[in-house]
């Protein structure tokens, strides 16, 4: 049973469960997707039923933000655990590793995921790297072919919301991968071309923070924080009356 905040259902599982969720999925027939919706993309989901319908229709839907734990809280549902995506990512890659699975990287700007590529090659000895492509293409079906073509296991979608969602839920049994994970601007880190916050930060649900003094840019995004916590707070007096 999901947890509901907001139309939106999450898994209710730990970071440790999650991964081995994706390692089952990873290892059954068919194809599979992930979602890690944050309360940005919460709040996405509420404007738009195309992308609720492809998030809610992940195989799994991790809670990628402190916000979406604090939600759930307030509503009486509360969550478990908060299971950033490109944290369920390392713990996925480590898994994989070990079986010598392939990847594919697909997302953000040219020579980006290139870039992580090397880096996730030397750093998780025995991952096979089946190919890379950035975000910035006009036509799927070619980008469908070549991921087909590559046979890659799982393909680490990075295109950022609603779009990944959409364009797993749409193309991801054509990949031919079991595994797709809709991991918004990770292929970044993974690069090393943007950082996360540090620990201390992360750990008290202030990531968030961190990145808004980074980039100050992201304030109009950020406001979608204190907009989903209000409707949360309206949700909670609509179900107490």
């Amino acid at each position: 049973m999901r947890v509901d905040v907001l139309g939106v259902g999450f898994d209710n599982l730990t970071m440790m469960e999650a991964v081995e969720q994706g390692m089952a999925l990873l290892n059954s027939p068919g194809a599979h997707y992930v979602a890690t919706p944050n309360p940005e993309i919460v709040e996405l989901c509420r404007e738009n039923p195309a992308a609720r319908q492809a998030v809610n229709g992940a195989d799994l839907v991790l809670a990628d933000g402190i916000g979406v734990i604090k939600g759930a809280a307030m509503l009486g549902t509360p969550l478990r655990d908060r299971v950033p995506g490109i944290e369920f990512a390392t713990g996925l890659m480590a898994r994989m590793a070990k079986d010598h699975r392939s990847l594919y990287l697909l997302g953000a700007k040219p020579g980006v995921a290139e870039a992580a590529a090397k880096n996730l090659k030397e750093r998780y000895f025995g991952l096979k790297i089946a190919g890379t492509h950035d975000g910035y293409f006009q036509d799927d079906i070619p980008v469908v072919n070549a991921i087909r073509a590559s046979g890659a296991d799982v393909v680490f979608v990075c295109l950022g919301a609603p779009k990944q969602e959409l364009w797993m839920a749409k193309y991801g049994a054509e990949t031919g991968a079991h595994l797709l994970c809709g991991l918004g601007g990770s292929l970044n880190v993974f690069a090393g071309v943007a950082e996360r916050a540090p620990k201390f930060w992360r750990d008290h649900g202030l990531e968030w923070f961190y990145r808004l003094c980074k980039e100050p840019s992201r304030l109009g995004r950020m406001m979608k924080l204190p907009l989903f916590l209000i409707h949360v707070q309206q949700e909670k007096k609509k179900n107490e009356g």
